[in-house]
């Protein structure tokens, strides 16, 4: 739940797969962990301001950025970023780009998906280009997994704080 203008709004995972389509839900899903893990951090017994967070990320999925954009409007409003600095290769190739800085107004998290929830397979069939009919049904039948899985599990068991939550802005966030 966030607030804009003052107004409370609330989504569901429904919402956010709509608004998305059909194409990541394992994305979408990730957007939602990150999303329900953040914001009590970012904005402690509040609800923060859609228009004025922000992110940054490692991973490039659309279903990710769709699911913030629908809930903090910043990638339309280009308070989104995907860095590829912010990888942690020594986390491994399937985690290394689940890094997720989430910031708003002075304070900041840094959040990194936990061990479990992305597979090594799902890595290398997304990684494939191009891929056969049967490695995308494959790649879609991962990604429904991969949805389940962290849907299925509270945001804390899916994302870990990488760092302190800080009273300052990420390094390279604009306002």
């Amino acid at each position: 739940m966030v607030r804009d203008r003052g107004r409370r709004l609330a989504f569901t995972v429904e919402d956010l797969m709509r608004y998305h389509g059909p194409t990541s839900p394992g994305g979408v899903a990730h957007a939602v962990k990150v999303l329900e893990r953040a914001l009590p951090l970012l904005a402690p017994g509040d609800l923060p301001e859609r228009r004025e967070i922000r992110v940054r990320t490692a991973f490039g999925g659309p279903g990710a950025r769709d699911g913030f954009e629908l809930v903090t409007r910043a990638v339309t409003e280009d308070r989104y970023a995907v860095d590829p600095a912010l990888a942690r290769p020594e986390r491994g190739r399937a985690m290394e780009r689940f890094v997720f800085e989430l910031a708003h107004r002075e304070r900041a998290v840094t959040l990194v998906v936990r061990d479990g929830f992305v597979t090594e397979e799902f890595i290398d069939l997304a990684r494939t280009e191009p891929r056969s009919a049967a490695q995308e049904r494959r790649l879609d039948r991962l990604k429904l997994e991969m949805a389940e899985r962290v849907l299925g599990a509270p945001a804390e068991a899916v994302y870990d704080l990488a760092s302190p939550v800080s009273g300052r802005e990420p390094p390279g966030s604009r306002r």
